[in-house]
């Protein structure tokens, strides 16, 4: 039974130490107030639910120990009635700083009121924000959270822009202004383009071209994933091996704070295991997660739905196997890291972890599914054998049938970019509710895709290939041989496309002995 008056895993919104598990991040928040305390203004850019809110909430907490006076502000929430002009952006900023100086009955607190309803001008701000930090008698660091929310507006980036004038006066030694201010948010506020005057459509300058990154990962490291569980085990009497469960949750979401938090809080919550955490109950947490309908998994659907450029980019990472650089100046790759599709791996593009992996092949998958017609053949009882297991020849040889019967030469386009989608949507209904799945691209001469199903205690290796000619076919049954060795299994399955129509391979099955390895083949 769950003690409903401890602490909780958070997967939403701003984490809370006496209310929610929280990983240690004592390194980043070292390195943020490194730039604070060097006076540096600079970008906290992540994708959504990665954490931003939370470690600058963090690092007020550290700031205010140390004698800073912290500012938080977000516009979230706040009409955009207030950026259409100056007379109704200025008073409320200021009503946003008085509210703060009012909770820590800091005696500047009644200066910032009157200064509320006479103070309606950018150039009057400036004049409040000189005297304001010249007289508090702290160092003021400004923090402005969700900045997308703002950076929309014209009026916004202006104010950006008397912010930076004043940044480069203070280092003159000619103006005081904030110590140090921090805008979080998904896009780099650095990159938006500041219109000059109404009139010149085409003239453009960064507002906020002063401005550092701040080039720490905020993703959670393994370690930091370990600091996790160890809190949660502190007031928890439940039993893990800390070090397999944090690298088995880093290895399935490369980090991602919401991910790790939600696979989490399913284990605790939903899954509930008694005594101990084990690598099943994440496998478990990983399958239900990857059923649910979440505003992070929409985010990342709608990011591919509306841009079939940056779709066909994952199609082919995805699908294919296809390497590309990871290259920032290139604004499609930049758009996927923005929004947390893409990550560096040693330089090259990734998916950014195995889960958005998973969800991406679902949803391509099922793409492929609503616009053909497989349900007479992947009906799920067909496949089942006496004792429950699934008969994986069957499903392989239904799924040769089914593309016999269902696709002709016309469609050879077709099977060529999708024929691999084919088969993951004809497995889905199959393993649906009882199974696991698992895709990972191999990168080799041969692009493979391997599958690992695991149906009830049974798993199932199957490999999907291309027909790259005899050689390359030997090498890669060596391959799938060393994969099953690596898994533990003796029977492996694998299906080929092959192109050349008039083969007389297609259509047809084989059993061959590898070694000590069995493996089933059906060409399509």
């Amino acid at each position: 039974m769950i003690n409903e008056n401890r602490k909780e895993f958070n997967d939403a919104g701003l984490c809370v130490p006496h209310l929610h598990y929280m990983a240690d991040r004592c390194t980043k928040l070292a390195d943020m107030i490194k730039l604070v305390e060097k006076g540096k203004y600079f970008t906290i850019n992540r994708p959504r639910q990665y954490g931003k809110t939370t470690l600058l909430y963090l690092m007020e907490i550290e700031l205010e120990k140390m004698g800073y006076l912290v500012f938080d502000l977000s516009f979230e929430g706040v009409s955009d009635n207030i950026f259409a002009s100056e007379e109704l952006f200025v008073p409320t900023f200021l009503e946003m700083l008085q509210e703060k100086f009012k909770q820590t009955d800091h005696p500047l607190s009644t200066y910032l009121l009157q200064q509320i309803e006479t103070t309606t001008s950018l150039k009057a701000l400036s004049k409040v924000i000189t005297e304001l930090t010249a007289s508090a008698g702290q160092k003021i660091v400004l923090q402005i959270d969700e900045v997308d929310k703002s950076s929309n507006n014209q009026l916004f980036l202006v104010f950006l822009g008397m912010l930076r004038a004043k940044y480069l006066l203070r280092n003159k030694g000619k103006d005081s202004t904030f110590l140090s201010v921090i805008l979080a948010g998904v896009h780099d506020v650095k990159n938006l383009k500041l219109k000059l005057r109404k009139e010149e459509e085409q003239q453009y300058n960064s507002p906020w071209n002063i401005a550092a990154n701040f080039p720490g990962d905020l993703s959670l490291s393994t370690n930091e994933i370990e600091s996790l569980l160890h809190d949660f085990l502190t007031e928890n009497n439940i039993r893990m091996n800390i070090r397999e469960i944090a690298g088995k949750l880093h290895y399935l979401t490369s980090g991602y704070p919401f991910l790790v938090s939600r696979l989490c809080k399913i284990i605790d919550e939903k899954i509930q295991p008694v005594e101990r955490w084990n690598l099943v109950d994440i496998d478990t947490a990983a399958n239900i997660l990857l059923k649910e309908d979440n505003t992070n998994f929409q985010s990342l659907i709608k990011n591919l739905e509306n841009n079939q450029s940056l779709y066909d980019m994952v199609f082919r990472s995805v699908l294919e196997g296809e390497e590309v650089g990871y290259n920032l100046d290139n604004p499609l790759i930049e758009q996927g890291v923005t929004h947390g599709v893409f990550r560096d791996d040693n330089g090259r593009l990734r998916i950014h972890n195995r889960l958005y992996e998973q969800r991406i092949y679902n949803y391509m998958a099922s793409k492929v599914e609503t616009s053909s017609s497989m349900g007479h053949y992947n009906y799920g009882g067909h496949f089942l054998e006496n004792n429950g297991d699934l008969n994986m020849r069957e499903v392989l040889l239904r799924f040769q049938t089914f593309l016999k019967e269902q696709y002709s030469e016309k469609d050879l386009e077709f099977l060529e970019r999708n024929g691999r989608l084919l088969f993951l949507a004809f497995l889905r209904p199959i393993i649906n509710g009882k199974g696991f799945d698992f895709k990972e691209v191999e990168i080799s001469e041969e692009k493979r895709l391997d599958i690992v199903v695991t149906f009830g205690s049974q798993k199932y290796i199957i490999e999907l290939k291309k027909w790259y000619g005899e050689e390359a076919h030997g090498k890669g049954l060596n391959q799938l041989k060393d994969y099953l060795d690596r898994q533990d299994q003796n029977l492996g399955f694998l299906i080929i496309y092959d192109s050349r129509r008039q083969s007389n391979k297609i259509g047809q099955n084989e059993t061959v002995n590898i070694g000590s390895k069995q493996i089933f083949m059906v060409w399509v």
